[in-house]
């Protein structure tokens, strides 16, 4: 079978973009060049091209991997998405990504991309342990070596927020026009905390350039959705089946997506909308909604199924009890959610539980699992601390954190930026509970920390679901 590339000739049930994506000139620069955003933003570019043509194709740039790129590049930039929903599975052939950069075997040439008067906006899907945050004071952490490397070799940036500093520190002495900055990771307010480490760095390095990014460059926040499985063989065969040639950057995704964003752009931006993206003045209450909703859920279900013996999001939801916790747990985050425009709640829910019970859609509990210090704060620890706050219980959200340090102190593959940390603080639970991991420093908040009733309930369900594993 051959390999997927602009000369392959497609069935006509493949749906593929209007335009010709060699035509295209490069206005975005995409950093985190990965399975979701290729499910996600470029698919709402293409569908933005295809209403509206405009020079907006994407140059994607990976941190770290070049078998992606290299993937890419042999493939004329062309890969298949395929949509697993109750009407059968319908692929599409993406054109909206024109160039792929490797940074960590052509950084100079991805800084040259940023700083290109071409280049209108940057988007960014680099996981929230990338960014190098604090987590006391939500600044730079200069422990992060990402940052502490960009900070002493400012030329020869290996981290998202050096380069970023670095590009931007020469558009200013080219003179280049300003660009807008849109991060797309699950984080809160995810414009303003890359707004703020930008701007950190940038004053670190030479105020004149931080001065000039307050007044050129915007950073506003979005919120992103839609359930994207690593890709796997099976993946791969599947969409062979369905376009008639190799893609070996084939990709399998449910039919919801969602994607809002703060409509603050200096330069022009895509007609995203036509892809169905919507445009607000704030979009706090739709992040709240989705991370305390949809990621706290997936939160919960993977420490489940992990603690269980069972890898898929969908294999959780077979089980009627697992449900019945989801459930719970929703209802729980409800009275920490603001109102949320054109978005009824109760159906928002209800759509939550069929999406998680896909049963085409293999999301394994263990890719979902990774990170937790970097999830569990806005997931969890937020909405605990704002139930205690006006007076309840918050115990569903103290059962969430013990099934997170139970899956810790159990599990032999431990993936998460302070493992160390919570490596030694495993190693005393057995005879203190849950107490080593209240102790790490920056890990749980104050409230939480002192919060004596709540931590008893954690410790309680701990040594329950340690019994249980």
């Amino acid at each position: 079978m051959n390999r997927l590339g602009k000369n392959t000739s497609l069935p006509s049930s493949v749906e593929h973009p209007s335009f010709d994506p060699a035509a295209l000139k490069v206005g975005i620069v995409h950093i985190g060049i990965g399975a979701f955003h290729r499910a996600h933003q470029a698919i709402y570019t293409d569908k933005a091209i295809d209403a509206r043509y405009g020079d907006w194709g994407i140059a994607g740039a990976s941190l770290r991997s070049v078998d992606i790129v290299a993937d890419l590049k042999a493939q004329d930039c062309r890969y298949s998405v395929v949509t697993r929903g109750a009407d059968g599975d319908r692929a599409r052939i993406v054109g909206s990504i024109v160039d792929a950069i490797a940074a960590t075997e052509e950084r100079e040439r991805l800084l040259q991309r940023l700083s290109d008067n071409s280049t209108r906006i940057v988007t960014l899907t680099v996981s929230e342990k990338a960014y190098g945050i604090d987590p006391v004071s939500g600044g730079l952490d200069m422990s992060h070596a990402a940052i502490a490397h960009d900070l002493e070799h400012r030329q020869e940036p290996v981290g998202v927020i050096g380069i970023l500093v670095e590009a931007l520190a020469r558009r200013m002495t080219l003179g280049r026009d300003p660009l807008t900055i849109l991060c797309c990771d699950n984080l809160p307010g995810n414009g303003n905390i890359v707004h703020r480490l930008v701007a950190e760095m940038a004053e670190r390095r030479d105020p004149e350039l931080a001065a000039w990014i307050e007044r050129e460059i915007r950073f506003p926040s979005s919120m992103v959705d839609r359930i994207v499985p690593a890709a796997t063989d099976a993946t791969r065969a599947l969409a062979a089946s369905l376009i008639g040639a190799e893609d070996r950057l084939a990709l399998a995704t449910e039919p919801f997506t969602q994607w809002v964003i703060e409509d603050d752009f200096v330069a022009g931006r895509p007609a995203w909308e036509a892809g169905g993206a919507i445009f607000v003045k704030d979009v706090h209450a739709y992040e709240k909604m989705k991370l305390r909703l949809l990621n706290g859920s997936h939160s919960l279900i993977a420490y489940l199924g992990q603690l269980n013996g069972l890898d898929y999001v969908r294999d959780v939801m077979a089980i009627p009890v697992h449900v019945e916790r989801v459930r719970r747990h929703m209802e729980a985050v409800l009275p920490t959610l603001d109102a949320v425009p054109q978005i009824d709640l109760a159906s928002y829910r209800e759509e939550l539980v069929a999406r998680f019970s896909n049963p085409a859609i293999a999301h394994r509990t263990a890719q979902i699992a990774v990170d937790g210090t970097q999830k569990m704060p806005q997931r969890i620890f937020a909405p605990a601390m704002e139930r205690l706050a006006a007076g309840g219980d918050a115990a569903d959200f103290a059962d969430v954190v013990a099934l997170w340090l139970a899956y810790v102190i159990t599990t032999e593959h431990l993936d998460d930026p302070r493992s160390s940390d919570l490596r030694s603080a495993a190693a005393l639970a057995a005879s203190a509970g849950s107490a080593p991991f209240f102790d790490i420093a920056g890990l749980f908040p104050a409230p939480l920390i002192s919060a004596d009733t709540w931590r008893m309930r954690v410790d309680s369900r701990l040594a329950a679901a340690l019994r249980a594993a």
